[in-house]
């Protein structure tokens, strides 16, 4: 708490495009908030800039702030862009091609040309060893320390400045390779070196290969902009500890997401669907459909009962034609596409139009900016269609090049042999195609009806696309919160502390003795758990604990997550539990099976409260809402056609406001398009409720 009693709270987000900045202060004297946020242009190679850039922006105090949270993009851009260092991989003897055999999954099944994308280490740098665990853990065959000092050796000969060890059945005892990274730290001190175990303990040995293969090649790059951000804050005069944003919705401290990098490779968008479940919280909305639109990505995910889903299937690069790369971290359970509003219109050698997966990013971004960019992206068709206000492009900071727009669209519909209007239409409609596509992948495809569910839109393009996804999906109500355009930053302000542990552990049901084991395991892991806050200075009551059973029929592949009750054992109720994954099981498959059910590992969940700040309702001055209408613009409404819409200032609208489409909502860090015959509502926060049906 800073020294006038005020509590003041900063959260950084850097995008692809954009770092945001959300600063919230609460006063406990006399109950008042104040709320700030900022943007400034994301500044690769060197990000930490960017940060300090938005800080200075936002005029924040850095030695009156209590808690400063950062989420990050810089490990997925220097995984996909291929940025990491030389990297070497050390492995059991007979294994060192796994990263190369991978999985027979590729999506390209009938390709004869395709082409296997290459391991993140060549073959001459992934180097063996002698020694071999049985997959319960026990000794079936010595280690031969002797051999890591000729590779070590090599290593330093071909300049590899990182180290993956990744061992047989190392999830199940990580003792050979604890003495493996032992001597690789006595013979080289200063090398970044990554053990297999430090990250999972689960097994499937390509996927375990490929995450610490991935998390050794990013270490130095990441470590090295934790160290340049926690300087640059602490010459800024920030005293108080910095936390870093988790994948897995939680953040953790800047010591820890040191020590594993690759457990932020999605810290951006955990954050924004995290602040999705808390605002469906806070509003009555446990069911919601989250959607995230940024320059570069639409991300989506699904919130049922308020809580958000994490798992440790994760590639990053699949696509039509690649599997792609495994990362076996705890990451919200999203579905990501190449279409944001700096995605490129594009047309193919058949004359047939395409948007994505390409983007204009920040430089030379969309042609409207005037930087020089000459493709048409969904930003220009929405400027184009009247959507988007060119008097007050990016809050009237940029003035919009319509001739530069114009002059794109003429371009692509000479090609297609159509007036630039409708272009822009096609261009809009595409991009809701397949954006609808991937909010079917997270609902209707995993047996969740879209007709039950609230979508929450945000992002800066979130709210210029989401009536039109819910009108197409059967989603009654469209909820863009107050703070849409910085939410990931926001989620940030409102995360606790927060760990995940998935592990390997298979128990026979049948047996009660097994079953007695287990649950003696699961009191040491809760136990271990809490102890790792309490050595943060975190006080054990503020510690909460919960226990997911990864549960299977016999002899299947793949396995379902059964949450336990606070007090749930699995020992004395094991029946209870068996019941729970049976209805789980036909919800998620349409069918449940009369087999024995096997307990294959179990996923802990660690939370520490940080005493983090609930937002308060806005005030009513009794403004009436016509004060808050700045005009009409004709907007092209695409399928609906154009309409004479009411324009309206975001910063003016009050709780209890009503109003009805056509309309356009103006904010400075994004547009909410409003279809004619929709129902709006300004809740007691200040989000907006659009009710499709009226």
């Amino acid at each position: 708490m800073g020294m006038d009693g005020k509590t003041v709270r900063v959260a950084t987000d850097v995008g692809g495009t954009f770092t945001d900045l959300v600063y919230f202060e609460n006063d406990p004297a006399t109950g008042e908030q104040t709320i700030r946020f900022a943007k400034v242009d994301t500044t690769p190679p060197n990000f930490a800039q960017g940060v300090l850039n938005v800080i200075r922006k936002a005029e924040v105090d850095l030695a009156r702030v209590d808690f400063l949270a950062h989420g990050t993009t810089v490990v997925i851009n220097a995984l996909t862009e291929r940025r990491g260092v030389k990297t070497g991989l050390i492995t059991t003897q007979g294994f060192r091609d796994v990263l190369e055999i991978a999985r027979a999954n590729r999506p390209d099944y009938f390709n004869l040309k395709w082409v296997k994308p290459a391991a993140f280490v060549p073959r001459y740098l992934r180097r063996e060893i002698t020694g071999r665990l049985h997959a319960n853990g026990q000794e079936r065959q010595a280690l031969d320390l002797a051999q890591v000092a000729p590779i070590i050796e090599a290593f330093r000969a071909d300049n590899v400045q990182a180290i993956a060890i990744c061992l047989l059945h190392a999830y199940a005892n990580p003792a050979h390779e604890q003495a493996v990274l032992n001597e690789v730290r006595r013979l080289w001190p200063h090398v970044s070196v990554v053990a297999s175990h430090q990250i999972t303990r689960e097994w499937r040995e390509y996927e375990r290969s490929s995450t610490t293969v991935l998390s050794a090649y990013v270490q130095p790059i990441a470590a090295r902009y934790l160290d340049d951000l926690a300087t640059g804050l602490r010459d800024g005069g920030y005293k108080a500890p910095l936390y870093i944003m988790q994948s897995n919705c939680g953040i953790d401290s800047v010591e820890h997401a040191r020590e594993t990098p690759i457990t932020m490779v999605e810290s951006g968008p955990a954050s924004g669907f995290w602040a999705a479940a808390e605002l469906g919280r806070l509003i009555d909305e446990p069911n919601v459909l989250g959607l995230d639109i940024g320059g570069t990505t639409a991300k989506c995910a699904l919130i049922r009962n308020g809580q958000v889903s994490i798992k440790t299937d994760y590639w990053i690069e699949r696509d039509r034609i690649n599997a792609g790369y495994p990362i076996m971290v705890p990451v919200v359970d999203l579905v990501e596409i190449g279409n944001g509003g700096g995605s490129v219109a594009w047309v193919d050698d058949f004359d047939k139009l395409h948007v994505g997966p390409h983007s204009a990013g920040a430089v030379p971004g969309p042609a409207a900016y005037g930087n020089g960019g000459t493709h048409i992206t969904t930003t220009d068709a929405n400027l184009m269609l009247g959507r988007i206000n060119p008097e007050y492009f990016c809050g009237g900071n940029v003035t919009a090049d319509m001739q530069a727009v114009l002059q794109g669209l003429n371009g692509l519909g000479q090609r297609l042999q159509l007036p630039a209007d409708e272009i822009a239409r096609g261009v809009v409609r595409l991009a809701n195609d397949n954006m609808v596509n991937a909010l079917k992948l997270v609902s209707l495809s995993r047996g969740h009806d879209p007709r039950e569910l609230t979508l929450m839109a945000f992002g800066g393009g979130g709210a210029l696309h989401a009536v039109a996804l819910a009108q197409e999906l059967g989603v009654q109500k469209v909820i863009v919160p107050r703070s849409a355009s910085v939410f990931s930053a926001w989620g940030m302000t409102l995360s606790d502390l927060r760990r995940d542990l998935f592990i390997n552990r298979f128990v026979e049901t049948t047996s009660p003795a097994q079953l007695e084991q287990a649950q003696r395991f699961l009191d040491e892991l809760t136990g271990a758990a809490r102890e790792q806050f309490v050595a943060q200075a975190i006080a054990p009551q503020h510690v909460e604990v919960q226990v997911h059973c990864k549960l299977r029929y016999q002899n299947q592949e793949h396995s379902v997550e059964v949450l336990l009750g606070p007090h749930e054992r699995i020992d004395a109720g094991w029946a209870v539990v068996e019941q729970r994954f049976h209805s789980l099981y036909e919800q998620h498959y349409t069918y449940n099976l009369q087999a024995p059910v096997e307990v294959i590992g179990f996923h802990l969940v660690a939370i520490a409260q940080i005493g983090k700040l609930a937002p308060q309702a806005l005030p009513v001055t009794g403004r009436l809402v016509s004060e808050a209408c700045k005009g009409r613009r004709r907007v092209d409404y695409a399928q609906e056609g154009i309409h004479e819409a009411s324009l309206y200032d975001y910063a003016l609208l009050e709780p209890m406001m009503t109003f009805y489409g056509p309309a356009i909502v103006e904010d400075a860090g994004t547009t909410v398009v409003v279809h004619p015959g929709n129902h709006v509502q300004v809740d007691r926060l200040g989000n907006l409720h659009i009710l499709i049906n009226g």
